[in-house]
């Protein structure tokens, strides 16, 4: 557990240009502060104990504004930027090195019984906003733009953006057309197909136009 924390607040440094130092890092991360406590939490949660764990949580929630379920499992290097609005479900399952960004939901679909929450691989970005819903497998080194929502399995190496979610690239390859931007400012496969749509309409037309004036020749 310690080795966690460790990596955990190592994470900081290396995926936060802002942090000036240690003690900042240490007293100003909110973030840190959440996966902190729930290190311990998630102990006393694997002891049988629920009650207190689940107030535990709420009061985190609180003064961080990020809602960490303590029966989810988080693996080392995890690193919350921003952090409020933040919310991650019980049979939520996280890999090494993962990084998510400020109103990102790990959440359910209904009242399913059993693995209900997504599971994401090793060094996965999830954008601000974004929703990933369901036990679903979001493989490793999977990009999600900010305000995706996604319902279905990503496999690894992959950017997804949109809502629904959608691939638009893949192990390098471009699917979509799509510029190489920050979760930020990722493109929307849906307003690119609306561009491709009024292209294809604009061509149509001029050649309607074409064989009008041939006709009219």
């Amino acid at each position: 557990m310690f080795k966690k924390i460790a990596a955990d607040y190592r994470a900081i440094f290396d995926r936060d240009p802002a942090v000036n130092n240690f003690l900042e890092a240490l007293l100003s991360y909110a973030g840190f502060h959440a996966i902190l406590v729930h290190r311990f939490n998630h102990k006393l949660y694997n002891l049988g104990l629920r009650t207190l764990p689940r107030l535990i949580s709420q009061l985190v929630r609180f003064f961080t504004g990020i809602e960490i379920h303590p029966g989810a499992r988080i693996s080392r290097g995890f690193f919350i930027d921003h952090g409020m609005g933040i919310v991650i479900g019980e049979t939520a399952e996280l890999g090494e090195n993962v990084t998510l960004f400020q109103g990102v939901t790990l959440g359910g679909t209904g009242n399913e019984q059993g693995k209900r929450h997504p599971t994401l691989g090793d060094n996965v970005v999830v954008g601000a906003g974004a929703n990933i819903l369901g036990s679903i497998e979001i493989e490793k080194n999977v990009k999600i733009g900010a305000g995706a929502v996604v319902l279905e399995d990503v496999p690894a190496n992959s950017t997804v953006v949109g809502v629904p979610g959608r691939i638009v690239k893949r192990d390098g390859r471009r699917i979509h057309a799509e510029r190489d931007l920050e979760h930020g400012d990722m493109p929307d496969p849906v307003q690119e197909r609306i561009r491709d749509l009024e292209k294809e309409v604009q061509e149509l037309k001029e050649q309607i136009e074409k064989d009008q004036s041939k006709r009219a020749s």
